[in-house]
């Protein structure tokens, strides 16, 4: 916090209370609506949802009140369940929300916590910093460099510098601190605040719809087309042999309502949503439900190292004094403080400038390891009476940083650290005292340390330079820090390559270092380096082949990461980049999963990026990807499953009337309701929860590209449809053959239907690996299910007010044998294509 003569003590919690209970939260209130009516106006306008409240109406018009009552019933089940995964997944989402919200530092009793931004209230004083977002209008009581953009309410790019003593020196609700730190007293929340008032908010902007959900829609669009063409078929055949309009409208109605697959965007929307529920409560924030498709198809991961590959627990291992050309550590090569050596004057310096050079609250890991070590050091401690007047942020090619401090007498401590490059280039060294440096460099980076260099200067007077490069400064020798490796990132990282995904370190350290640290957790080949500048200097053409061999980037700055994730996709690679700055940000909107760490990660990251890892666990991408494809997979699993049981629905009412046989109007809209009943829990729900197939993350990443079916599963699923239906008029013919009556027909092909669908259920939760072998998934849904399927047709057919109404009729045993006998063989060949299909599957397989 800045010192100040009268500490800020903040509000007391009763003074939160009463501020929140006066003036409400910090939230947008025009942002209110209510999802039910919304989702009850969207679901009525569903070409389903017409059809069966047509067929209804035409019931008791024509004073069938039985059937009329049932369907009536029926809509109100199936817009329940409708609601009931609309709500769940709406439900999902606004949880993702809340996590993903931007959090906050206020002052409180005295003290500096951090809250949810939607709890701040009137009258709180917030901390903000370079890389925040502001949470609420308020004006400026203390501050250092303060810098904010406003262009969200200005239109204006660049930042605006403002302090306590500005003639405007408010800051407002959704603009950026651009540099340096403030303290603020709330003047304004939610609502009331300045851009409340004109109802800007990012919530507000409709999300683009994915290629997979365009298809989606093409295709429940195109079968709809096609449902309307052979709904006016069928209707003018009805009508032509029965003159009946009204009864001939409900024949068609029916073959209508098998033909339109409206389970489809209904398991989309489920998969995704829950998808990313399920994805949150493994630590993973989800922010757009999109990025779940997105995920199954990444084939390159960038990964910062600080924190992401290392546990970002930094401890001063070394030091080198420039002055008499001396290395020392601190205690032994891994870092350990264990200092057996009193400190020299020149040590002493060293460090202390370094500290001087570092913020007054450090939150960097280095930084926090610096005021540590001068808090040791037996000296006298300056910190309270020196106070920041003047900083230079973390900047330039290599970057580096400046302070400069003061006390009442005036003295000044003016203290730079940064990449020794940067102060070697800012100080006036000889070409021998360069190479000195560069090779002590050399010595503390081959050991994995991360190396900075150390400066000081003086100046007179407040005209300070524009750029800290411009000061003269005196080379004081090198720090440097330990950042050990992760335990579990060796694994991770095989995880990725076993995958198929290809891993590439971008970061801001020297070549060195970075690549002493990637061979230590098993990263492939690390010699494989290049430079900020080096990129940089590259025609298009050239990075474009350079980027695909090279596995390290060095001293990257956001306009060399920006060039590396262009050239990435230039080559069709679909990019995953993690980051925690608010230089990262650019580079993280660019990425296609743009990943933000959420303990270290500065809010511009995390608005920027699609996912964040609440923990900052980097081993947790493996098990996003891992859920992403599994959620690809079971989603593709599910409409092939509607595909192939929608082939043979429609053929059975289709076929018998087009070609006239003796009963050509099979089935009527109470049995196409009560299937779409049990199909639409079969695909949402039990496909849906299926586990992940043991090979997934041994497959190499789908293209992204390619469309959501090959011509192959396609046909597979349209064969396994044509079975059923050959099955279905198998048993219809020798129904026929053996004089039976159109309700012991009906009946027959009814239970051939049912077992043809509980089989299909089966077989289709691989299409790669036997029923024997899944049947051993845990999925307790699929028993259910099918037992519920299985009971609630039991009932139909031996409970004789049920099957009265369905127009069934008690068969023979072995009339239930032969529909059971062929809905497994109408499906189960399947199991053969699969067999052939796991002996021919010798090279590494795509996931399709």
């Amino acid at each position: 916090m800045v010192e100040s003569e009268a500490p800020i003590t903040g509000l007391s919690n009763d003074q939160v209370i009463e501020s929140r209970t006066l003036n409400g939260s910090n939230s947008l209130d025009h942002q209110d609506k209510n999802n039910f009516l919304t989702s009850l106006i969207e679901m009525v306008k569903e070409p389903m949802f017409l059809l069966l409240v047509t067929a209804t109406g035409i019931y008791f018009i024509t004073g069938d009140y039985g059937n009329g009552i049932f369907m009536a019933l029926a809509i109100l089940l199936v817009s329940a369940i409708s609601l009931y995964q609309e709500s769940k997944s709406r439900n999902a989402i606004e949880s993702l929300k809340k996590l993903s919200q931007p959090k906050s530092k206020v002052i409180r009793n005295s003290e500096i916590i951090e809250i949810a931004s939607e709890e701040i209230v009137l009258g709180d004083f917030i901390q903000i910093e370079e890389g925040t977002f502001v949470a609420a209008d308020g004006t400026i009581i203390q501050s250092n460099d303060f810098s904010a953009n406003e262009s969200i309410l200005t239109g204006e790019s660049l930042a605006v510098f403002k302090n306590e003593k500005s003639e405007n020196n408010e800051v407002y609700r959704g603009t950026i601190v651009a540099s340096g730190l403030a303290i603020c007293e709330v003047t304004a929340i939610g609502s009331k605040t300045k851009l409340g008032k004109i109802g800007k908010s990012l919530e507000t902007i409709a999300e683009e719809k994915t290629p997979l959900q365009i298809q989606i829609g093409n295709f429940v669009k195109k079968m709809s087309l096609v449902g309307l063409v052979i709904f006016g078929i069928v209707w003018g055949i009805n009508y032509y042999n029965s003159k009946n309009f009204l009864d001939s409208l409900l024949k068609a109605l029916t073959l209508a309502m098998s033909i339109i697959p409206e389970e489809i965007p209904v398991a989309f929307t489920t998969f995704m949503a829950l998808g990313a529920w399920r994805l949150m409560k493994m630590g993973i924030i989800v922010k757009q439900t999109k990025t779940v498709e997105t995920l199954g198809s990444a084939t390159v991961i960038c990964t910062d190292k600080t924190g992401t590959i290392t546990e970002n627990k930094m401890s001063l291992a070394q030091w080198y004094t420039f002055s008499d050309d001396t290395l020392n550590n601190n205690g032994n090569d891994k870092g350990n403080s264990n200092n057996n050596h009193t400190l020299n004057p020149i040590e002493q310096e060293l460090l202390s400038l370094a500290m001087w050079a570092s913020e007054p609250i450090p939150f960097d890991g280095m930084e926090i390891a610096l005021h540590e070590t001068y808090g040791n050091l037996k000296i006298n401690d300056e910190r309270r009476n020196f106070k920041l007047v003047h900083e230079y942020p973390l900047d330039g090619k290599p970057p580096m940083m400046t302070h400069v401090f003061e006390n009442q007498d005036g003295t000044r401590i003016i203290a730079a650290k940064g990449a020794p490059e940067a102060l070697i280039a800012s100080s006036n060294l000889s070409k021998k005292e360069t190479t000195q440096i560069l090779e002590a460099v050399e010595t503390m980076a081959n050991k994995g340390f991360r190396v900075l260099g150390v400066g000081v200067t003086e100046f007179q007077g407040n005209d300070y330079p524009k750029k800290q490069q411009d000061f003269p400064f005196h080379f004081k020798g090198l720090i440097a820090f330990y950042d050990p490796p992760k335990e579990n990132i060796k694994t991770v990282f095989e995880t990725f390559y076993k995958a198929g995904i290809l891993v590439k370190i971008v970061t801001g350290d020297n070549a060195v270092t970075t690549s002493t640290i990637a061979k230590q957790v098993g990263f492939r080949n690390p010699e494989k380096v290049l430079n900020g500048d080096e990129l940089m200097a590259m025609d298009e053409a050239t990075l474009k082949e350079k980027v695909m061999e090279t596995t390290i980037f060095t001293r990257m700055f956001p306009e060399a990461k920006l060039k590396i994730i262009k050239a990435l996709k230039d080559n069709n690679q679909i990019v995953a980049m993690t980051g925690d700055g608010v230089n990262d940000g650019p580079a993280l909107k660019s990425a296609h999963i743009g990943i933000a760490m959420g303990k270290k990660g500065t809010e511009i990251a995390k608005e920027a990026a699609n996912l964040i890892l609440i923990d900052d666990d980097f081993s947790k991408m493996t098990d996003a990807i891992a859920m992403g494809r599994k959620i690809y997979i079971n989603l593709k699993k599910a409409i092939q499953y509607i595909i192939s049981i929608h082939i043979p629905i429609i053929l059975i009412v289709f076929i018998p009337l087009a070609l006239g046989w003796v009963y050509p109007n099979i089935f009527s809209p109470v049995h196409i309701i009560f299937l779409e009943i049990i199909m639409g829990p079969t695909c949402s729900i039990i496909y849906e929860n299926e586990p992940m197939e043991r090979n997934l993350m041994l497959l190499a990443p789908r293209p992204f590209t390619t469309t959501f079916f090959n011509l192959k599963e396609i046909t597979i699923s349209i064969v396994q449809g044509l079975m059923i239906t050959f099955g279905l008029l198998f048993v219809y013919q020798y129904c026929i053959a053996i004089n039976c009556t159109e309700s012991a027909t009906r009946t027959t092909v009814f239970l051939t239907l049912i077992s043809s669908n509980v089989f299909l259920t089966l077989v289709n939760r691989s299409f790669y690996y036997s029923i024997f072998t899944t049947i051993r998934y845990k999925n307790n849904l699929v028993l259910m299910i099918i037992s519920l399927t299985i009971i609630i047709t039991g009932l139909l057919l031996f409970v004789p007010i049920f099957a009265h109404f369905f127009q069934f009729e008690t068969v023979s045993a072995s009339q239930i044998g032969l529909s059971i006998l062929v809905g497994f063989v109408s499906v189960l060949w399947i199991e053969i294509y699969k067999l052939f299909k796991r002996r021919k599957q010798n090279e590494k397989p795509e996931i399709r």
